[in-house]
């Protein structure tokens, strides 16, 4: 015993006066082995603790310290406590003494027998006495994962702060630069976010201080040991900005700004988040800014030369008008949705370029549209009762074959996006009777012959289950004309005959 005795002042003072860190090994070693408790070796170590040079007494404290991180899982609920009481006292000591007192902190706040209040009274000290962004890298990331394992156990706790807890967090993390402790803050602020912790009055507060991160400007050094990627930092704070519709008055001016920017990068990420936004939001969230949004979108599809930019785009403009759409069928406020696609169709914009001599704009101006016709069904009606009439007159007017072609395209694409059901509240789509398709069975070019019959396969695909096609046939009219039996309900009686009967003479006059 007498050995063991001598043993932890030995320890202490070789760890403290001698700076032979293996011997905080040593000690974690006794304390796991019981051969001392915790609390005996503050008391041992009550000289270091109470020195006035700050340089033993962080010497001190960073012995303890690695001993928690050692051995947090084996202290009683009397222990945690004087440890924490401790701890907390050692928060308002000399700077250099800051640095271990948060290692042991952090500790503390992964043990199974914190007893309540504990977490409270910990960050609460924290908050008051840290000044977290003057901290070197390491000791910031300490107190990020403090609150990422408080988060985890004490929750309840933690929300019974109220917004004080985001008010603490939001001037912990402003001014951060580190990417590595900038996945960890993005995590808490997604914590928060995403269950339910009151925001209270520093909603906006939350917001800057992680947006002024939007859009990711970061490419990892050549063969990084830290493995973060610019994708990572992207998709969790998108997690941040997107969780929340408090966040979509602050949120969509600052994705329309970024959407007149000239790096790729930064238009893509604001358009994913916009399409990752307007999942969450309703219409009253959105109402505000689609004038804004829609003449960024358009501007995008219609200006870029980037194929990702302008899928991205599209699926903007999908997911924004199947929000309005969702708005539509909850409320009976102001019909969002009709005013927006009459944003979209009105005057010089999308339904004019279809009208255009050269139909130079018709393509971009058709994937706007179908990308709206996609989202609902209600959207896919108004739609193409606006389009299909001006479509079909625009067939009939023209007389070069490549401009009918290309017309006949665009309705094929609009018939893809639609995806009509048998039976709709909205009853036949217009295109369901149009004669333009079966006026270009019978003209003398081949090319428009092959468009229309592609048409019309598509049409009855519309009605059968995928893979109940006939496929393997020696011509395409063969299995066009089988497949006219799928067309009921969605085309008149007579139109399909007069369909068959143009395939029927198309496959007898066929060469090959």
């Amino acid at each position: 015993m007498a050995a063991d005795s001598s043993l932890l002042p030995s320890l202490v003072e070789e760890y403290v006066s001698g700076l032979q860190d293996s011997k905080a090994k040593d000690t974690a070693t006794g304390v796991k082995g019981g051969q001392f408790t915790i609390l005996q070796l503050v008391e041992a170590l009550g000289l270091s603790l109470t020195s006035s040079q700050p340089h033993t007494r962080a010497r001190g404290v960073q012995l303890l310290s690695e001993v928690l991180q050692e051995c947090y899982g084996v202290f009683t609920v009397a222990e945690v406590e004087v440890l924490i009481s401790f701890y907390e006292n050692r928060l308002k000591d000399h700077h250099v003494v800051i640095p271990p007192v948060l290692q042991g902190l952090r500790a503390l706040t992964k043990c199974t027998v914190l007893p309540p209040g504990s977490a409270v009274a910990m960050l609460r000290a924290l908050f008051q006495d840290v000044h977290v962004q003057s901290l070197m890298l390491a000791e910031r990331a300490c107190v990020y994962n403090m609150l990422l394992n408080l988060m985890e156990t004490r929750e309840a706790e933690l929300k019974g702060l109220g917004a004080d807890f985001v008010f603490g967090f939001v001037q912990s993390m402003d001014g951060e630069r580190d990417p590595r402790n900038l996945l960890l803050a993005f995590q808490v602020a997604k914590n928060i976010i995403h269950r339910g912790y009151e925001l209270g009055s520093f909603t906006e507060e939350m917001f800057e201080v992680t947006s002024c991160y939007f859009p990711i400007d970061f490419t990892p050094p050549p063969n990084d040991p830290h493995g973060i990627t610019r994708e990572e930092l992207v998709v969790t704070l998108r997690d941040v900005l997107v969780g929340t519709p408090k966040f979509a008055e602050f949120l969509l001016p600052l994705i329309i700004e970024k959407l007149d920017s000239d790096v790729q990068s930064a238009k893509l990420d604001a358009l994913q988040t916009l399409t990752a936004c307007v999942t969450r939001y309703e219409r009253k969230d959105l109402a505000e800014f689609l004038g804004g949004l829609w003449a960024s979108l358009r501007r995008e599809v219609f200006q870029t030369a980037s194929e990702k930019i302008e899928s991205a785009s599209l699926a903007a403009v999908t997911a924004l008008t199947s929000c309005l759409s969702r708005s539509v069928l909850k409320s009976d406020s102001e019909d969002s949705l009709h005013s927006f696609l009459e944003l979209v169709l009105k005057g010089k914009d999308c339904k004019h370029h279809l009208c255009e001599p050269d139909l130079k704009l018709v393509w971009p101006s058709a994937k706007l549209l179908q990308a709206a016709c996609s989202a609902s069904n209600r959207a896919g009606h108004i739609i193409t009762s606006a389009v299909m009439p001006l479509l079909t007159e625009q067939y009939h007017s023209r007389t070069e074959c490549s401009h009918r072609r290309t017309l006949l395209e665009v309705v094929q694409k609009f018939i893809q996006a639609v995806k009509p059901r048998q039976s709709s509240e909205h009853g036949k789509y217009p295109f369901m009777s149009s004669r333009m398709v079966f006026s270009a069975l019978v003209e003398t070019n081949a090319s428009l012959q092959i468009t229309a019959a592609s048409v019309l396969t598509l049409l009855a695909q519309q009605t059968g289950e995928r893979g109940h096609m006939v496929h393997g046939q020696k011509s395409s009219s063969t299995s066009n004309t089988t497949n006219m039996s799928y067309l009921s309900g969605l085309l008149l009686d007579s139109d399909i005959e007069l369909a068959v009967d143009h395939l029927t003479r198309l496959l007898l006059t066929e060469d090959d």
